[in-house]
């Protein structure tokens, strides 16, 4: 079991201030994102404990509408524990949670805004639908990111100015995708499950265009037969 003290000593960054766009994925050993459709069915009890513990060292947590929809999300709360060790450590209790869309099939109603312990952000573009903006703004902040399409390097910039710098992703593929190709991405945090799965599933990142970043290891971590990996941005 891993302990979550020392997980916290592995993934903490020396300056907060500075803007850092990390994105946490589970993977099968034969590379599929899913299990019947979700990726918790890939993990356990230590990848929810780095899972909690990449929440609790972030400023900010972004998702897609479609892992919203896919994965039940509802209100995040952090624990009372991890709220305390913020609130010891000059951080506000709670991380609040942004949803990209581009469509915005979200109601105003569902979990996720309800329940959520601070007030949630919608990341959008200018071509969503108004009515839309305006019914999600009663509920939740609206950021306009790009004109026709999600431009990820505002999203990165007007979450930072919000002093929202420490960014972890958790999904989906397409926005995976989007962020690789918009070259924002500066960590991937990569649990590799120890099951072949086979079918359907597919990978961590769908989408956007085809582009060769390279990263560096930065650590590897085990519990049991478990892998967690953790990459950095190459220097240029």
């Amino acid at each position: 079991m891993l302990d979550q003290a020392e997980l916290i000593r592995r993934y903490r960054v020396a300056d907060r201030a500075e803007t850092r766009v990390r994105l946490n994925f589970i993977t099968s050993l034969d590379g599929a994102a899913t299990v019947d459709g979700l990726s918790g069915g890939l993990g356990n009890e230590d990848d929810k404990l780095v899972f909690d513990t990449l929440r609790l060292l972030s400023d900010v947590i972004v998702v897609g509408a479609g892992t919203v929809r896919a994965e039940g999300y509802g209100g995040i709360r952090l624990s009372p524990a991890d709220a305390a060790w913020r609130l010891g450590h000059g951080l506000p209790p709670q991380v609040p949670v942004a949803v990209v869309s581009s469509r915005l099939e979200l109601e105003p109603e569902h979990p996720f805004f309800r329940d959520a312990a601070v007030r949630p952000i919608v990341v959008t573009h200018a071509a969503s639908p108004a009515g839309r903006r305006a019914e999600l703004a009663e509920v939740a902040d609206v950021l306009v990111c790009g004109e026709e399409d999600l431009d990820p390097t505002v999203m990165v910039a007007a979450l930072a100015a919000r002093g929202l710098s420490q960014i972890l992703c958790e999904g989906g593929p397409h926005l995976f995708g989007a962020l690789i190709a918009a070259d924002c991405v500066d960590e991937l945090c990569l649990t590799i499950s120890p099951v072949l799965e086979g079918g359907a599933a597919g990978r961590i990142a769908r989408g956007g265009s085809g582009a060769t970043r390279p990263m560096g290891l930065l650590h590897v971590l085990t519990a049991g037969d478990m892998l967690f990996l953790r990459y950095g941005r190459r220097p240029a």
